[in-house]
């Protein structure tokens, strides 16, 4: 199943990767992009970050073989249903949402007579909009497909050699359990994260000048991820509330074990925490998923 055409809705930095990658390393393909946003749009001309860059989501997946949706996964349902009329009937559709399971049903609820195949590109930074993309923003990552037990073989194939293509490492999982790892290993950071540099700020002994000034490591790497796309990881928590709760509530267990090893003093069970978690930081360096350099690299 050959993709020749591809439609990108939705042109933030996921989207503007993707079109950026796609020139790079498919160069035969025709990109059509989309975005719901006239600002974005005229960005993305000015850019040149697709051959045609359309003002009408229909307009803009007409004749393509694989259409992606790069938007905030709360939206994904209305943009399915307003790009429906241009969707050609053996077209794939999917997205970048980094929640599967609630995206996945909206979609093909959304476009009943389509095929639906969501995905997971785990890749991304904390910036934002046309200009944050790179080419280069999914190879040596991980995408993650999730489709249903009755997805056609040949269309499960031809996504998954696309993100190949663009440099990823595919599996494929179940949409639910997708979900669980996922908050395990995104979602619950990021909302640790914000509580972190929330409450930073809402320290009345401590200046938020002082904050800002004195900010080691450990903070200033918690504000990198706390500066993320407000509106994305709303609808990413609303949407995966569920594995989202269960995991925080393990999170809170965990975090009253090491309250209390403090408080009496335990330094064993503080030591071997932190060394069964220093190995884990050692495991991700060995994948090849984070720079082994120290300070992640960061040149100073």
């Amino acid at each position: 199943m050959a993709i020749e055409r591809l439609a990108v809705v939705g042109l933030g930095l996921i989207g503007s990767s993707i079109a950026r990658a796609v020139k790079a390393r498919l160069p035969g393909v025709a990109v059509t992009g989309h975005d719901a946003s006239a600002l974005v749009r005229d960005e993305a001309r000015a850019l040149g970050l697709c051959d045609r860059i359309a003002d009408d989501p229909a307009d803009a997946v007409e004749d393509a073989d694989l259409v992606i949706l790069a938007v905030p996964v709360g939206g994904m349902a209305d943009a399915a249903r307003a790009l429906a009329p241009g969707l050609k009937a053996d077209a794939i559709v999917s997205d970048v949402g980094s929640s599967k399971a609630g995206v996945g049903a909206a979609l093909r609820a959304a476009l009943p007579d389509h095929l639906v195949i969501p995905a997971h590109p785990v890749a991304g930074t904390e910036n934002s909009g046309p200009a944050a993309g790179f080419a280069s923003l999914f190879e040596g990552r991980w995408c993650i497909v999730t489709p249903a037990a009755d997805a056609p073989a040949d269309a499960v194939a031809a996504l998954t050699g696309f993100w190949q293509t663009l440099g990823a490492t595919v599996d494929t999982m179940d949409a639910a359990h997708h979900d669980l790892v996922l908050a395990v290993t995104s979602h619950l950071p990021h909302l640790i994260a914000y509580t972190i540099v929330g409450t930073a700020s809402e320290l009345e002994e401590v200046t938020e000048s002082e904050v800002i000034k004195y900010s080691a490591g450990g903070f200033r790497d918690f504000t990198r991820i706390a500066a993320s796309d407000p509106v994305m990881w709303r609808d990413v928590f609303l949407a995966n509330r569920d594995a989202v709760l269960a995991t925080l509530q393990r999170f809170n267990e965990d975090l009253t074990v090491l309250q209390q090893a403090i408080r009496r003093g335990d330094g064993d069970k503080l030591e071997a925490w932190f060394t069964r978690t220093r190995a884990i930081r050692r495991s991700i360096i060995a994948e090849g998923q984070d720079d082994p350099a120290p300070d992640f690299g960061r040149k100073h």
